[in-house]
């Protein structure tokens, strides 16, 4: 049996791997490939986990932002569990095939959103007791060691059983946290390289596909736009796409949110037209014309869709202050990620995406 070994590494921006010193994954790029593709839109944590594990676009699974807020039923929801997905995932396309899988992740908002179908799912904030025994009690979510014990579970758990599938995805608190050229990043980026070396070193004929969610922006504006719609007359609500419960990361503040328009939701043009003559504001799209380009479910985003320029995050100054520094994701200026490809087998040619990786997996090896 060959294992298929998915690495997601939240919030590796290409420029980690361009400064930081990584000579494992140096060594699997050049026996293997690398190249760089590019992420969903939004560029936040559920939506291109999702489009990995599903191989499919926020259109046909449904998972558009880590929160929603849904106008027909009524309501505010973290998206944060299995029910919202409407694709199927390779872990449910393996169990079909009688094959096992493994996921293993720091934030157990993933495990609880990802792990439909798995045969075994674990997280680092609730793990079970005999992966504890075997590698030790988990650090801290925020902390630059969480990702290495993600990576050394996973070893440990692989050496116990077989397993067809493995998909391990990290946090990014460390990047949110420390630009690239910080020694904290060099640090980190040194944990995850010699973890997964020894992964590697411990199961060499596994395939292993290793990639991002999304990038990561130092950030210095805060834009509230509910604010500027009414002075022009228009009532809104902004519901920020990265909102989750891990607030130390980014406070909620992200480079993309939804607008919903206060009664009239169908005709948007003259909230789009003060949008965009925001300074701060790149782009304002109708729901139709954001669903269109990005590939999104129009049910479940907002009226319009206002995208950040590079320095620029969305949020309201009278629920959370801007940090004093602030690095955080969500724009179209976090899109690029790296991909590196090692195994007999893998050709990774085609990949324009993250979500070709889980496109690939379930075309070549779930079939």
């Amino acid at each position: 049996m060959t294992t298929t070994i998915v690495i997601m590494i939240d919030g590796l921006d290409p420029e980690y791997l361009e400064v930081c010193p990584a000579p494992r994954l140096d060594e699997l790029a050049r026996s293997g490939s690398r190249l760089d593709v590019r992420g969903m839109m939004p560029s936040v944590t559920n939506v291109n986990n999702v489009s990995l594990v599903t191989g499919s676009y926020p259109e046909t699974h449904g998972i558009t932002s880590n929160y929603w807020l849904d106008r027909e039923q009524g309501g505010e929801h973290y998206m944060e569990s299995a029910e919202y997905i409407k694709s199927e995932t390779m872990f449910q396309r393996a169990a079909s095939r009688g094959m096992s899988s493994l996921l293993v992740t720091a934030k157990d908002k993933l495990r609880r959103l990802l792990s439909n179908g798995t045969t075994l799912s674990v997280s680092s904030e609730q793990p079970p007791s005999w992966v504890v025994n075997g590698v030790g009690t988990p650090p801290d979510i925020y902390s630059l060691e969480v990702n290495r014990w993600v990576l050394d579970a996973a070893r440990f758990i692989l050496s116990q059983r077989d397993f067809d599938l493995v998909y391990l995805t990290t946090t990014d608190y460390a990047m949110h946290s420390h630009a690239p050229d910080e020694p904290e990043s060099a640090r980190h980026i040194a944990l995850l390289d010699e973890g997964i070396g020894r992964l590697v070193d411990a199961f060499p004929q596994a395939r292993f596909l290793i990639t991002a969610d999304h990038g990561m922006s130092s950030k210095t504006r805060m834009l509230h736009l509910p604010d500027d719609l009414a002075r022009a007359g228009i009532k809104a609500q902004a519901i920020p796409i990265i909102k989750d419960q891990y607030t130390v990361h980014h406070s909620n503040l992200g480079g993309c949110i939804y607008i919903h328009l206060d009664g009239r939701s169908d005709n948007p043009g003259p909230a789009l037209e003060v949008l965009r003559n925001i300074d701060g504001v790149e782009e304002a799209l109708s729901r139709q014309d954001a669903a269109s380009r990005f590939k999104l479910m129009p049910e479940r985003i907002g009226d319009i869709m206002a995208l950040g320029a590079h320095d620029v995050v969305f949020g309201n100054p009278s629920e959370v202050a801007f940090p004093h520094k602030l690095r955080s994701h969500g724009s179209t200026h976090e899109l690029d990620i790296p991909v590196i490809a090692y195994g007999q087998g893998l050709d990774a040619a085609h990949f324009t995406e993250n979500r070709s990786l889980g496109q690939y997996v379930i075309d070549h090896f779930l079939a």
